[in-house]
């Protein structure tokens, strides 16, 4: 037996330490939140894609009362972005999330179903996409979705 040991490297800053471009995107997914659609956990998600062109994306999660038919708001960013802009790349994605009182003190992960859409999108244009995660606290900083998703699954994994 044999045991693979998987690192990932998270830069963790303030928002202090941000440039005003990463600042912006932050500010954007923060507003988004205040859009989302949360009636039933009263847990706000907002998410905003720079893309390579210049343009920002907000989306949020939108919930239902039929559990399954609601979507996260990383995913209706990324959606959206490649619907709109199928031909720009997603450079960096910003994620803030929030209760019905204030943001959370430290940043939330993603979860899987968007892990497997941010691997998607970042596969779909050959390139990195940066991760910001958003806590009032702290921000994390990744350099691409394989830090978040360290074992994934693509194309490659079905010998297309």
């Amino acid at each position: 037996m044999k045991e693979i040991t998987l690192e990932s490297e998270i830069r963790v800053c303030s928002y202090e330490e941000l440039d005003q471009a990463d600042k912006r995107l932050i500010d954007e997914a923060k507003e988004a939140t205040r859009r989302s659609y949360a009636p039933y956990s009263h847990f706000h998600v907002g998410a905003a894609a720079r893309l390579a062109n210049g343009s920002v994306i907000t989306g949020n999660n939108q919930e239902n009362a039929a559990y399954p038919s609601g979507i996260c708001a990383e995913r209706t960013t990324l959606f959206y972005a490649n619907a709109q802009y199928p031909e720009e790349a997603v450079e960096t994605l910003a994620i803030a999330a929030r209760t019905e009182k204030d943001f959370l003190d430290s940043p939330i992960p993603p979860c899987g179903a968007c892990r497997q859409v941010m691997l998607e999108t970042e596969k779909r244009f050959n390139r990195p996409m940066r991760i910001m995660l958003y806590g009032k606290k702290e921000i994390y900083v990744m350099e691409g979705v394989g830090t978040l998703l360290p074992l994934s699954f693509g194309a490659e994994n079905m010998d297309v």
